[in-house]
């Protein structure tokens, strides 16, 4: 499709509430921020920091990086992103992928949490940059492990085009887990990334073992704007990451032109 303007993808994001007025609720944002501000290793998503990180250190820094309400004393009802904090995001990434794929052959890493959501924006991306002469990464395919929240099932690393999820029974799974891409990372059998594209755990591990790293991040997510923050992340770009799947072709459509111009 023809990319929108930069007006346009605004307008389009409030109105799917990609960003704008989003479906994740203050009281879920804030609980997520204060588990974080804990150390509860599940919403670090694979990533330690340097800094203490308090609950008013991160609610502050997500006002900052995503738009949500930066008072404290809103704790309940609506809550909200910047549609144009995920724009610059967005820029941003976009240069970032065509600044690898302008060196040449680079050598690309894939991977989401959301097969119902941001699936679709991995895909274009992913056979985007296979147009453009990149070699994607699939380490560790049929990797399994059981992780203890979610009651020991077996699940495994599979890929579809290219694009690194969980697999559980034969249907791909939503995850926040780190230890896949943790498993991935290690049996890399030495072709290093030159960038990962990813979300949730998968990007926080990569970004913690010093892999360059963009990645997707809802408002609820906050470990991976710390981590931005503190240097671990490229790129993390604010948005609801699980709306219809087509409802981010615009934004894809945008995104790819950004790569496009980098190119």
């Amino acid at each position: 499709m023809t990319p929108p303007s930069r007006s346009e993808l605004r307008d389009h994001l409030i109105a799917t509430k990609i960003a704008g007025d989003v479906a994740t609720s203050r009281e879920n944002n804030l609980d997520h921020y204060r588990s974080l501000a804990e150390r509860d290793p599940y919403y670090q998503l694979g990533l330690t920091f340097a800094q203490p990180w308090g609950y008013r250190d991160v609610l502050a820094l997500m006002a900052k990086s995503a738009g949500v309400s930066p008072d404290p004393a809103h704790r309940a009802g609506q809550d909200t992103i910047d549609p144009d904090r995920t724009i610059d995001a967005l820029d941003e990434m976009g240069a970032r992928i065509g600044a690898a794929l302008a060196g040449g052959r680079p050598r690309l890493l894939f991977a989401t949490g959301h097969p119902t959501g941001l699936l679709t924006v991995h895909l274009s991306l992913a056979r985007f940059a296979v147009r453009h002469g990149a070699k994607l990464l699939t380490p560790g395919e049929g990797w399994a492990y059981s992780p203890a929240y979610h009651g020991r099932r077996t699940r495994r690393v599979r890929y579809l085009d290219g694009v690194a999820m969980l697999d559980d029974h034969g249907g791909f799974v939503h995850t926040h887990d780190s230890a896949p891409m943790e498993a991935m990372l290690r049996r890399l059998n030495g072709e290093r990334p030159d960038l990962v594209i990813a979300d949730h755990g998968w990007a926080g591990a990569a970004g913690e073992a010093g892999h360059p790293t963009v990645g997707f991040a809802d408002c609820n997510d906050p470990a991976l704007f710390l981590g931005e923050a503190e240097g671990k992340i490229a790129v993390a770009v604010p948005l609801d990451d699980n709306v219809l799947p087509r409802y981010y072709r615009p934004l894809t459509a945008y995104l790819v032109s950004r790569v496009t111009q980098a190119l």
